[in-house]
């Protein structure tokens, strides 16, 4: 086995990282809910991906401290669903368990994996067994076994691989659902991907030739000063950038053609990469000179200064008419349609994302710092956003709280208990108590094979309606299954009944259900609305 360096840890990362963004269907498809999903593998992939960005900035040389706070950092910025987050506290713990570190041996191994379960376990309420959990807690038996036996590093690596698998293997066997859809747990089986991959880098087994942090390291950038503000009597309107690639261009020829062309010109680098700025009148023009003179260009970027500087001017004012607010509120919402809904009802911004893809931790830390208010309030509709947006309230700089809503409806109860003059930990509370008796109904397809609650079968295609995470309905009808629907969620008892139609459900439809739905229950005030979701053509409350 090579000597393990600095370089060849981030280089196993970057090679784990793409073993898993190739194989993110893989993992993917043991999702055991047969509906459109937060796939796991996908969130886990990018997850990753942002590690090895924030890792591929830093320049060469960092210390141990400063790699190890990139990884931890991009880790818990990229995370998206909950399988992400579980994957950057397992990062986080092995960086914290690397700490003071001196040599990488399997004392260090152990250290790494034993502070990586710690730091997972303790980031999941209630953790449960059968999931990415138990395999991390397995990974870091096998290393503390590793340590006793006094084994090589490279044998302890391949140990702790090995059994990872096995752990996976095992999970049907710890939790019910796994083993009646005749699948592991997805979370795991990544985790265990990403584990081999980077051990098989490390030791060199799988004869990895690729430099895959340098090729993940951007190129060289030249930075030049941002002009913020247009002269409206300036004679050149278009801002003009791009790089230049050329051995051979002449430099002097093309800083004294630049001038000729507009006004605020710059060309800085050095062969065979420059970065070139000029506000012109005539882009085409500039970009032809360098093309006819032994150059390839890339990230062109023209920019209308005029539309720019009133747009700035009209977001600055609109930054300044708008009412700075003590609490101020996020939500997660799939589909054009309800945000607007959400915004009507006071939500501040409105983060798009749902079951097809949850925002990451750095999303939902981005809308709250766009919040004009003191404190924030996070509701991330969806249970697998809950944990994104509670680390994004642990990081941000302004207070923030999670009001863990767990469907687009929920949130449209929640608003009704929101009050301005309330206190941060006051709304929460009135807002949970306001979604509580909210019961959600939505209807989609099936994607694959599988069983509802009840223990019948439900097969690709088929219309299923699921009861706030239950499968209760399954037909061929869509309308027939909302109506059944209604009927499983107690829809007699209700006073209303709001109905979302999603982008594929149109207009002629949504009004033919909801006069059945009138129709079958003549004391239900039914409201309809265009969410505008996709994959799932109908999303409706009764309360």
């Amino acid at each position: 086995m090579s000597e393990i360096t600095t370089s060849s840890v981030l280089n196993a990362i970057a090679v784990a990282a793409k073993t898993l963004e190739s194989r993110k269907d893989e993992v993917n498809r043991l999702n055991v809910f047969p509906v459109p999903d937060g796939d796991t593998g996908t969130n886990m992939s990018l997850t990753l991906q942002m590690v090895v960005k924030n890792v591929a900035k830093l320049p060469i040389g960092s210390t141990g401290a400063e790699i190890r706070k990139a990884i931890t950092t991009g880790a818990l910025m990229g995370a998206r669903g909950n399988s992400g987050v579980i994957t950057s506290q397992i990062l986080r713990g092995l960086c914290e368990g690397l700490e003071g570190v001196e040599e990488f041996d399997v004392n260090a191994i152990d250290s790494a994996l034993d502070s990586a379960r710690n730091v997972a376990f303790q980031a999941v309420r209630k953790p449960v067994e059968g999931t990415i959990l138990t395999v991390i807690k397995d990974a870091a038996a096998s290393a503390r076994k590793a340590k006793r036996k006094k084994m090589s590093v490279e044998d302890a690596l391949e140990t702790v691989v090995k059994d990872a698998y096995a752990s996976v293997q095992n999970t049907p066997e710890l939790l019910p659902v796994l083993k009646e859809n005749g699948v592991v747990d997805a979370g795991g089986y990544g985790l265990a991907i990403l584990l081999d991959a980077f051990v098989a880098s490390l030791l060199g087994k799988e004869g990895f030739t690729e430099d895959a942090i340098s090729f993940a390291r951007p190129a060289p950038k030249v930075a030049i000063e941002q002009i913020d503000d247009w002269d409206p009597d300036s004679a050149f309107r278009y801002c003009t950038e791009f790089l230049v690639h050329s051995d051979t261009v002449d430099v002097d020829e093309a800083k004294a053609f630049l001038p000729t062309m507009g006004d605020c010109d710059l060309m800085v680098g050095m062969h065979p990469n420059f970065k070139v700025h000029v506000h012109s009148n005539r882009p085409d023009q500039v970009l032809g000179w360098f093309l006819d003179h032994d150059s390839q260009i890339s990230e062109v970027h023209v920019h209308n200064m005029g539309l720019q500087s009133e747009e700035r001017t009209e977001k600055i004012e609109a930054e300044r008419a708008a009412e700075h607010k003590t609490v101020g509120i996020v939500a997660v919402a799939p589909g054009s349609g309800n945000a607007k809904i959400l915004e009507s009802l006071g939500v501040d911004v409105v983060v798009s994302g749902g079951q097809t893809m949850n925002p990451s931790t750095a999303d939902l830390l981005e809308a709250a710092n766009k919040v004009n208010a003191d404190q924030v309030i996070i509701m991330p509709n969806n249970s697998n956003i809950v944990m994104a947006a509670q680390a994004a309230c642990q990081v941000s700089e302004k207070p923030c709280i999670v009001v863990p809503t767990k469907t687009v409806p929920q949130s449209f109860s929640a608003m009704f208990g929101f009050n301005p003059e309330a206190t941060l930990e006051e709304n929460a509370e009135a807002m949970a108590e306001a979604f509580a008796d909210t019961k959600t109904g939505e209807v989609t397809h099936a994607i694959k094979d599988s069983k509802d609650a009840h223990g019948n079968p439900i097969k690709n295609g088929d219309v299923i309606g699921i009861a706030d995470g239950s499968i209760e309905c399954v037909g061929s009808s869509l309308e027939d299954v909302v109506l059944d629907l209604l009927e499983v969620m107690e829809a007699d008892d209700a006073d209303t009944a709001t109905i979302l139609a999603g982008a594929d459900y149109s207009d002629e439809e949504l009004e033919a259900l909801v006069a059945r739905i009138e129709e079958t229950y003549e004391d239900l005030e039914v409201e309809s609305h265009r969410g505008e979701q996709p994959l799932y053509p109908i999303v409706f409350s009764v309360e």
